[in-house]
């Protein structure tokens, strides 16, 4: 059984960071394309990164080029979110995703991604 465990949410403050990690089990995870996507209330579940099964490319959402940095340790089955410079406006749920289909990172939609977690909080207060 596929699971994905997000951790390192939580309620920071406007220019801080946090670094968001995503736990694999139940796949071959060095081969899968991994993802971020984040939702926030009322809005649309919408791409944040991406990093392919190497970690040799990344892709960003426009809004967090430069402040978030997607990475991912394939001997720990696990991919990180760095976000610095925190913004209200990346207030959300964000939640992992996994592709077994190798999509590829600058594929920014949801229907690239098979399996997902259960996604974490972050709030950022202004």
């Amino acid at each position: 059984q596929v699971q994905l465990a997000e951790s390192g949410g939580g309620l920071v403050q406007a220019g801080n960071s946090l670094r968001l990690s995503c736990a694999a089990s139940g796949l071959p995870f060095s081969t899968c394309p991994m993802g971020w996507f984040r939702q926030a209330p009322g809005k649309e579940r919408e791409f944040v990164a991406a990093i392919n099964a190497r970690g040799t490319f990344v892709n960003y959402a426009d809004p967090v080029k430069g402040r978030f940095a997607i990475s991912r340790d394939n001997a720990k089955n696990t991919v990180y979110l760095q976000m610095n410079s925190l913004k209200p406006e990346d207030t959300a749920v964000y939640y992992c995703a996994a592709s077994r289909n190798r999509a590829s990172v600058y594929d920014t939609s949801k229907n690239a991604y098979d399996y997902w977690g259960q996604g974490t909080q972050v709030t950022v207060s202004s």
